[in-house]
């Protein structure tokens, strides 16, 4: 018996990974967190399959499920949304199945921040503008947020921020990155990227609040950057006709197709 923990991706049931899928129509048991996931993935599921929301239960009534699936020795499909490497709270259980002796495998999914930046058609690593990309969040009821990692020491450095779990606090969000990147600076928020009723907006920093009021809620993704502005950056040395790679022909190591 083993627990197979699935990133199911942003939202799209199309946004889910062969080997996910996969996972999810082997396993006679399946956990999802059923306010973020789509019932159209559910519809992976087995014949029969004993299927359960976690959503309103807590971590001890979800450890219960497992172990029962565990005494009868049945896989479980773990689904949670986006990636589980990000505040899935796979952490807390990976290491309850570690203690009780059962084993788990991780499958990743598309991260929300990559169906977001899909969304607004842009790349958020653009030469001489950015070349980091920081997930964070601030802090909430469920997780604070270390002194250290405080939003302004991560826009100092000028990087792409990609700011999870904050659309209730944008009218700060937007205040504080102002003191960085300008009121002026880029900024774009995507309410369930990749679902049927995906909303975008782009403004600034000094006009985003406004825009979004009070029309969006808990799903939606801040990126903030210049990046966002996509222009006023150079092309890649990568394609550069005099660029020495490998792979450009001519060269005597060059690598063929």
């Amino acid at each position: 018996m083993t627990v197979h923990f699935i990133g199911a991706g942003p939202g799209a049931p199309d946004l889910l990974t062969l080997r996910g899928r996969d996972l999810i129509a082997a396993c006679p048991v399946c956990l999802y967190a059923g306010s973020l996931i789509p019932e159209a993935i559910l519809a992976h599921c087995p014949a029969g399959a004993h299927i359960v929301n976690t959503a309103p239960m807590d971590l001890d009534a979800i450890m219960a499920e497992i172990a029962a699936a565990h005494m009868a020795g049945q896989d479980v499909a773990r689904l949670h949304s986006g990636d589980v490497s990000v505040w899935s709270a796979m952490g807390e259980q990976a290491r309850r199945l570690r203690a009780m002796g059962i084993p788990y495998t991780v499958t990743p999914g598309v991260p929300s921040f990559a169906a977001s930046a899909a969304a607004l058609g842009a790349e958020l690593t653009l030469p001489g503008l950015a070349q980091s990309v920081v997930l964070t969040r601030t802090g909430g009821r469920a997780s604070p947020v270390p002194e250290g990692e405080a939003l302004g020491r991560f826009a100092a450095t000028g990087a792409t921020l990609a700011i999870h779990l904050s659309i209730h606090r944008l009218d700060e969000v937007a205040a504080e990155l102002a003191r960085h990147y300008g009121p002026d600076g880029p900024v774009a928020v995507v309410w369930r990227a990749s679902w049927p009723d995906e909303r975008v907006v782009c403004g600034t920093l000094s006009t985003i609040a406004a825009q979004v009021g009070a029309t969006m809620e808990r799903t939606a993704l801040i990126l903030v950057g210049p990046a966002l502005a996509q222009e006023g950056f150079e092309d890649s040395r990568l394609y550069a006709a005099d660029y020495d790679r490998r792979f450009r022909a001519g060269r005597a190591d060059a690598v063929k197709g």
